[in-house]
């Protein structure tokens, strides 16, 4: 098995995925277009991950790949292999289907509830999951579904939080590969950028990670396997 993931932002990384990709013996194929590494073709690879970052899913100028990245993305889709896009990369899968990136006013931080639709308890990646849980958010935009989208998860900030196109292309806004380890590290690596936002993060990151890590990371993991099952 072996499977493409794009890292678009410094500092990121696969966490719970990367831990269920590991379980399954994925030979993994990183590159880092920002940084200039080329993208490969979809042909030698069985499934893609996209991750996110601190740009916003329309910025081509300052990140001229993201074009290729989107018809890779439909390359792979055509070609029935799963996909993975998380926050960043949930919302460059929805515009690789016509969705509408919506920039700003969809401001979260931290750990977040989110609902499971209807339609996510027939759906082979959260169909085990509770229909309700936490799991830790970081993004200001949001994005409207493609037409051929399922919506499979929610929140009052961000309605589309989880959608899938055909068999296994999933978008996740929310961050469910980093469970508490990622996301103290987070806090340390990008401690200015979170305390010019969120001045008492730094003070109430045990608490929270106390109060609604352990569900979290079993959410994530859980959702990391399934997906990886669809490979």
């Amino acid at each position: 098995m072996r499977v493409l993931v794009v890292q678009n932002y410094d500092n990121t990384g696969l966490g719970q995925v990367g831990a269920a990709l590991a379980e399954a013996g994925a030979d993994l194929d990183l590159r880092l277009p920002y940084r200039g590494d080329p993208l490969p073709d979809a042909a030698g690879h069985d499934a893609m991950v996209v991750l996110g970052g601190g740009q916003n899913a329309l910025a081509d100028d300052e990140y001229p790949y993201f074009p290729a990245l989107l018809e890779l993305t439909r390359d792979f889709a055509d070609k029935d292999r799963a996909v993975l896009g998380i926050c960043l990369g949930s919302q460059l899968v929805a515009r690789a289907f016509g969705g509408e990136n919506r920039i700003g006013g969809a401001n979260e931080f931290g750990w977040r509830g989110v609902s499971l639709t209807a339609d996510a308890k027939a759906d082979p990646v959260l169909g085990a999951l509770p229909e309700k849980f936490p799991i830790f958010q970081w993004h200001d935009d949001t994005f409207v579904l493609p037409e051929a989208a399922v919506r499979l998860a929610g929140n009052d900030v961000a309605e589309n939080q989880a959608f899938r196109v055909g068999r296994a292309v999933y978008g996740f806004q929310f961050h469910f590969e980093a469970d508490r380890p990622m996301v103290k590290d987070w806090s340390t690596s990008f401690a200015p950028t979170i305390a010019a936002r969120h001045p008492d993060w730094a003070g109430k990151l045990d608490g929270e990670m106390a109060r609604n890590g352990p569900d979290a990371d079993a959410a994530g993991l859980a959702i990391a396997r399934a997906w990886v099952a669809t490979i």
